[in-house]
């Protein structure tokens, strides 16, 4: 496979459309908080509720919606995601020019986007194993990733300067105006696609609500995997919130220098995206997917030695630019493994599942690390992650998984 491999007109408005609202998202990256402080006033307390609760919360409205999606076609519920979160983002500067605009409303909207981003990751991932064959779901994957951390490096300088000129509000007219982009894009995509099997099972029962979770625990290469990255990228994340507090507090380094260290990292991900599928065609996908999946868990320890000055924040950079490159090459392949272990009716449920079991372990990760770092320091707390990282390839998948088998029998209703 060469490394410029046309995957077709419809591809390309799908990777467009991802491409246009992932812009959007980091354009308005911060603009919650910063709404909810300089326009609401709120304290601390409310602008953690708006990041964790809202995520939560929209993590467990989206487990029925699962279930729901999957007897249903993909390209429809694409458009109808980008569309409610056009219209939920779109309240705020409406209530905001009307002088209306509240805490609560702010969460109920993270809520609603929250849930739709869920669902629509989902779903587009049981659309994509429907529009391209097997062989190109890793190159289809390294384009998403490579797009997201291009995205990553050019959208929040540009969202922190129309911020600076015309406050938050803007920047989230602009995310919501990605989400319409995003959703013209996928409407011309044109194409048929045929309705799912077993549309008999389309009325969903309380039992279906826990399907993606009963097929992940059941395969014994995905099950593994799972608990991998639900525990790899929880523990990353409560590390965050102290890194902060230990660069921008007790180290004292100035904002800019705290943005340059985790802004400039991003171009391993660029990197490491490029080079997943060249790695998968020279070594295999097992053995990329348990090295770089190795890799990526022994950066973060280095983070407990992190000191002030330049060689503070050259460390910071280089831990952040080697974990992000192996996160780089590790994604997409994972991405694409998961895909590819999953049968065709079973994929929205289970990308479901999955993510739902990310935010949630994510949040509770960040909760426990925010008090170990109140008794521990912040400091000890983030080497303790570090120690707890070293652990997770031993979650990896220890052999080459069997091909599956399709078609995948209809669903139990249990």
């Amino acid at each position: 496979m060469r490394s410029g491999r046309r995957l077709g007109r419809r591809f390309g408005w799908l990777w467009g459309a991802y491409g246009t609202s992932a812009l959007g998202t980091w354009l308005a990256f911060g603009a919650f908080p910063l709404i909810a402080i300089q326009v609401l006033h709120a304290g601390p307390a409310e602008v953690a509720a708006l990041s964790s609760v809202g995520a939560a919360v929209g993590a467990v409205v989206a487990v029925p919606l699962g279930p729901w999606v999957e007897f249903r076609r993909k390209r429809p519920v694409l458009i109808a995601m980008d569309l409610v979160r056009l219209a939920a983002l779109l309240t705020i500067p409406v209530a905001f020019a009307l002088g209306v605009l509240t805490f609560l409303q702010l969460l109920l909207v993270s809520v609603v986007v929250a849930a739709a981003d869920i669902t629509f990751r989902a779903a587009s991932g049981a659309y994509l194993k429907t529009l391209l064959p097997t062989e190109d779901l890793l190159v289809a994957n390294a384009r998403f990733e490579s797009t997201a951390w291009t995205t990553t490096i050019i959208g929040p300088p540009l969202g922190g300067a129309a911020i600076g000129l015309l406050g938050p509000v803007a920047t989230v007219v602009a995310d919501a105006v990605s989400y319409l982009l995003s959703a013209l894009g996928i409407r011309a995509m044109g194409g048929h696609e045929p309705w799912p099997e077993h549309r008999e099972a389309a009325r969903m029962r309380a039992g279906d609500l826990l399907d993606g979770w009963r097929y992940l625990l059941a395969d014994a290469t995905l099950r593994p995997l799972f608990f991998n990255t639900a525990l790899f990228n929880g523990l990353v994340m409560a590390v965050s919130p102290l890194l902060a507090v230990l660069m921008l507090g007790r180290l004292g380094f100035a904002p800019w220098q705290y943005g340059l260290a985790f802004a400039a990292p991003a171009i391993g991900g660029l990197l490491g995206s490029r080079l997943a599928r060249p790695l998968v065609t020279r070594f295999g996908q097992h053995r990329v997917l348990v090295a770089a999946g190795t890799l990526r868990a022994i950066w973060p320890l280095g983070l407990a030695f992190l000191g002030p000055g330049t060689g503070g924040l050259l460390l910071v950079i280089g831990v952040e630019l080697g974990l992000i490159f192996c996160c780089g090459v590790f994604n997409p392949v994972c991405a694409t493994y998961r895909l590819e272990r999953t049968a065709s009716g079973r994929v929205t449920r289970t990308l479901t599942a999955w993510a739902v079991t990310a935010k949630a372990s994510a949040a509770l990760l960040t909760a426990v690390w925010g008090v170990l770092g109140g008794l521990l320091g912040p400091r000890t707390a983030i080497g303790l992650a570090g120690v707890f990282l070293l652990a997770t390839p031993l979650l990896l998948p220890r052999r080459t998984a069997v091909p599956l088998s399709e078609p995948d029998p209809a669903p139990s209703r249990t």
